[in-house]
Formats: structure tokens, C-alpha cells, sequence
């Protein structure tokens, strides 16, 4: 992905910029708040980091700025402010995740690479249907039909489909389809996504004799459609 990372304290920026390097990222470091609203209104990135607290402008401010011209880019937020009403505030103001300091990097580059799958599986503007063999997906009217017969799902469940369904034969892990479908991190105690994958399953395979959400005993889940 491209980043734009905003950090003024030169040691941090420097070991975030040179980790997401390795972690075969481009990213433009800036120290200035105004700067990185200039950059990023300037420029196509696929994320944005942003320390809270930087001369200048401020990161918060630099993400209000940013919602307010009505970009949609995702936001992580950098901060020493760890309270939870600063992350609520930050949350509210339009930031898609929440890191506070000190942090170590494997849990930023595990956040960064959360954000860029949810960003790549989001909708084009254009993008009005989903078609994966005979099961058909109506984004707008948020439907479903397959064989011509329309399935009555729930949304979460019509978001979990559209996930196996955009997934293009790749495994899906329990914790993926958390952090995709339920925006949530890996929590070893629920069972929400066995629960929402058998209800699914009750209504696009048993009404038609077949399988096409195959589980990966210790993987994960693959979906397979039936042309």
C-alpha cells in the first residue's frame, strides 16, 4: 500500500517508516500537520497514520479536515493519549482504528494490513452486483439469489456471503471473517462466526443438495461455487 505517516518525533517516525518499508509498503513521512493535510489531499493513498499530538496542525484536526472534504481513505490514529474518551473522539471524528503508545510494530503492521483488506473489499462506486456461479449478490438492494430464487438473509449474513463470495478461492480464517464481517479482533471465546457460517449454510446449500462453504479443518473456510 501507500502510506502517508504523520509523526513528528523523528525516532518513532523513523522506525515505523523503515518497518512498513520491509513490510513492502511506500510510505511519505512527514513531521507536520499541515503538511500532511496538503499531502493528503494532493495525493492517492491507500492509508493514512496519524500522530495525534504534532506542530502545526494536529492529527486530529488533519482527520477532521480530511472527512469534511469527504475522503473515505482509512485513518489509523498514533497517540500517547490513551484514555478511552480519547479514542472515542478520535473514532467519532472518522478514524478507523486506534493505536496507543508505546505500541509495538507487530500490532501496527497486523492493524495496517486489518485496514488494507477491509479497504480493498469495499464496493466500487460502480459496483452494483456480485455474480460467483449460480449465486447472485444485488450490493444496493443488499439481495440475494441463487438459481433465480431469491435467499432471505440477514445483513450480517449477506455480509459474511459477499466475503466468501469476493474471497476469489482463497482460505478465510475464523479471525479474518471477524475482523471483515464483525469489525472485531480475534476473541478465542465466541462463536459468532460458526453460528452465522451453519445459518448461512441452512439457506444457500441444504434447500439445494450441495456445498459450496467448505471448512479447512485447523485453516479456516473456502468457498467454492457451483457453476
Amino acid at each position: 500500500m501507500k502510506i502517508l505517516l504523520l509523526e513528528d518525533d523523528l525516532e518513532i517516525g523513523a522506525w515505523v517508516r523503515d518497518g512498513l518499508t520491509r513490510s513492502g509498503h511506500v510510505t511519505d513521512w512527514v513531521q507536520d500537520g499541515r503538511e500532511a493535510l496538503v499531502a493528503a489531499t494532493s495525493s492517492a493513498y491507500d492509508l493514512l497514520i496519524l500522530d495525534r499530538m504534532t506542530p502545526g496542525l494536529d492529527g486530529l484536526s488533519v482527520l477532521r479536515a480530511i472527512r469534511a472534504a469527504k475522503n473515505s481513505v482509512p485513518v489509523l490514529l498514533l497517540t500517547a493519549l490513551g484514555d478511552v474518551d480519547d479514542r472515542v473522539e478520535g473514532l467519532h471524528a472518522g478514524a478507523d482504528d486506534y493505536l496507543p503508545k508505546p505500541f509495538a510494530f507487530s500490532e501496527l503492521d497486523a492493524r495496517v494490513a486489518a485496514l488494507g483488506r477491509r479497504h480493498a473489499d469495499l464496493p466500487r462506486a460502480d459496483e452494483t452486483t456480485l455474480v460467483a456461479g449460480d449465486i447472485q449478490l444485488d450490493l444496493l438492494k443488499q439481495r440475494c439469489l441463487r438459481q433465480g430464487i431469491l435467499i432471505d438473509l440477514n445483513p450480517k449474513e449477506f455480509r459474511l456471503l459477499e466475503t466468501f463470495v469476493r474471497s476469489d478461492g482463497r482460505v478465510l480464517t475464523r479471525t479474518m471473517l471477524l475482523e471483515k464481517v464483525w469489525d472485531m479482533n480475534f476473541d478465542p471465546t465466541t462463536s459468532v462466526v460458526e453460528t452465522h457460517v451453519s445459518r448461512l449454510r441452512s439457506k444457500i446449500e441444504k434447500p439445494f443438495g450441495d456445498t459450496v462453504i467448505k471448512t479447512r479443518r485447523g485453516a479456516g473456510y473456502v468457498f467454492e461455487p457451483v457453476s
